[in-house]
Formats: structure tokens, C-alpha cells, sequence
């Protein structure tokens, strides 16, 4: 595995971004896609229809994305996930501790129920006392799948040989190796 200021040669084009909820993964895939000018799709706006269903032409529109020559997004969604990592040449995973990312996932789901800020195709994070009633509720799904991530990347060693992966462990990490993708750009 690669850290933050390891040279990456040839200069990735395809990218996916890993790690659990709430670290970070779409704020950096929309960074990186933005220092080496190429599209950044946000894999949630194309799973989640209206009213949190997901979309019917969700795996089509990934294999459509993913067919280009560049670009980046988030490593998520079981359907998939492996396609991703096939056609990826890099996967950035964001391995911040646990509490920094539950402490992130819970400020990032209070601003947007507050905020009553829209999400995908109109939806908007549930009321917060659902966190007691649905065992879906993003702050739960954070802290049951905290650990998750940090099982299949490793897997990926063996599974996507072609891919490489840049394990990054702080938000100093993030930023250094965007930092060091700008003067990548080619």
C-alpha cells in the first residue's frame, strides 16, 4: 500500500475513494477529481431515488460512468463494488479513527436535518428520533459498519492485484496526497 507522498506513476485516471461513513469520501472524491480536472460522480445521487428507493438504472448508470476514460467516485454499494474496483486503476482509502468519523458522520447528519438541506432526488435526512427506531438510520449504519471497510480493502490486495491503493489516516494524510495530485496533473 501507498501513503500520502508516494509517487504515482502513471498519474491515476480512474478513482475510486473508500472508507467508512461519514470520513470523508465524497468532500475528497469531489477534491480529487478537481486537481486532476476529471468528472466526479457522487455514487449516492445515483443510488438513491425519491423517498430513499433505490434507482432502478443504478448498475447501468455505473457501468455507463465507469466506462470513461476518467474519473472518480466513492467505493460503495455491494452491487457494485466489485465492477468498481475492476475498472479502477486507484482506490484512496480513508482510514480515520473511529471517532473522528462517527464525530463527523454525527455533525455532517445534525447540519443536514437541521438544515433541512436536500440530498438525492429530494430526499432529506430523517427525523433524528428515528435513530431509536430504524435500524437503518445513518448514525447507526455508521457505527455498526465502522469496521467494515477496514476488512475489504485489504481483500482487494488479492482480488484487484492491478489496483493501487493509497491508505491515508489522517485529514493531514487527505490533504497532503490531494495537495500532491495537483502537481500531478498532466
Amino acid at each position: 500500500m501507498l501513503g500520502a507522498d508516494d509517487p504515482l506513476d502513471p498519474v491515476p485516471r480512474r478513482i475510486l475513494v473508500a472508507g467508512t461513513t461519514g470520513v470523508g469520501k465524497t468532500t475528497t472524491a469531489a477534491r480529487i477529481g478537481l486537481v486532476l480536472g476529471i468528472p466526479h460522480t457522487e455514487i449516492d445521487s445515483l443510488f438513491h431515488g425519491p423517498d430513499w428507493e433505490p434507482r432502478e438504472t443504478f448498475v447501468a448508470d455505473v457501468e455507463a460512468y465507469t466506462s470513461e476514460p476518467a474519473w472518480v467516485t466513492e467505493w460503495q454499494y455491494t452491487p457494485v463494488r466489485p465492477l468498481l474496483a475492476e475498472r479502477a486503476d486507484t482506490l484512496v482509502w480513508l482510514d480515520l479513527p473511529t471517532p473522528v468519523a462517527l464525530w463527523r458522520l454525527l455533525r455532517r447528519t445534525l447540519r443536514r436535518r437541521f438544515g433541512r438541506i436536500e440530498l438525492w432526488n429530494g430526499n432529506l435526512e430523517p427525523s433524528l428520533w428515528t435513530f431509536f427506531t430504524d435500524r437503518g438510520h445513518i448514525l447507526r449504519w455508521g457505527i455498526r459498519t465502522r469496521n467494515v471497510t477496514r476488512q475489504r480493502v485489504p481483500e482487494l490486495v488479492a482480488t484487484a492485484p492491478h489496483l493501487r491503493i493509497v491508505h491515508l489516516q489522517s485529514q493531514r494524510e487527505i490533504d497532503r496526497f490531494v495537495q500532491h495530485l495537483g502537481g500531478c496533473r498532466g
